[in-house]
């Protein structure tokens, strides 16, 4: 649990930060679609960040929004705003073990993995490439969590997260996510290009590649409320 907190308060002090996100569904015969979002995040002290993610292309899916409000100690509440029906979708924590728009992510997996929604175990220290990474699992907290545990793999120097098993309420390993391409920003926080979801079940994956990151940009509450899910362009 030391490393998880020590993580997390290497992250105190962002503010908020915008970024651009390409997504690629990829299935099991290697036939991809693409997809492109924009991707905000605001920093509240004392409990979970706020999210959102809108889609820009293609058209059929554009003006699509997830808006997540994160909690430390309780449910994320989590809406989605569909363009077609004009309506905004509260997402039920019984479902948060959903696909999120048909990718290998679940709704869970895009919220902020808070410290105290996981108890945690020591495995390991072992080589992740050129790094020493500590091997731990993480075991959820909701009982309405689709995963059984995670395994994660986090170096040791500046504690990022290079790959984590997701293994289902019957302890198959489900899911792997893989991240890479790390830059750092504001010489201190660190963020992944590229994060890879390979579902093991059905043969999936789901690239996701950040760029464009700007941090301490004028976004503010406002930016982060259900009711103007509507009015995203």
């Amino acid at each position: 649990m030391k490393i998880a907190q020590d993580s997390q308060d290497r992250e105190k002090g962002f503010g908020n930060f915008t970024a651009q996100q390409t997504m690629v569904l990829r299935n099991k015969h290697g036939q991809e679609s693409q997809r492109q979002l924009r991707v905000k995040v605001l920093e509240v002290s004392e409990d979970g960040d706020k999210s959102l993610f809108v889609f820009d292309e293609p058209r059929d899916v554009k003006g699509t929004a997830l808006l997540i409000h994160a909690h430390r100690e309780s449910a994320d509440d989590q809406w989605l705003y569909l363009p077609a029906l004009k309506r905004v979708k509260r997402i039920s924590s019984s479902n948060q073990s959903g696909s999120f728009m048909g990718s290998e992510f679940a709704y869970e997996d895009l919220t902020p993995q808070a410290v105290e929604k996981f108890t945690y175990r020591y495995l390991r220290d072992e080589a992740y490439g050129d790094l020493t990474c500590t091997v731990s699992e993480r075991f959820p907290v909701d009982k309405k969590s689709g995963y059984s545990r995670q395994v994660v793999w986090r170096d040791k120097d500046e504690l990022r997260v290079w790959k984590v098993e997701y293994y289902d309420r019957k302890n198959s390993h489900l899911k792997t996510l893989t991240l890479e391409n790390y830059a750092q920003y504001l010489e201190r926080y660190w963020r992944a290009g590229e994060m890879t979801m390979v579902n093991h079940l059905t043969g999936k994956s789901t690239v996701l590649t950040w760029t464009d990151f700007e941090f301490q940009t004028d976004l503010d509450d406002r930016d982060f409320t259900q009711t103007g899910l509507r009015r995203v362009r």
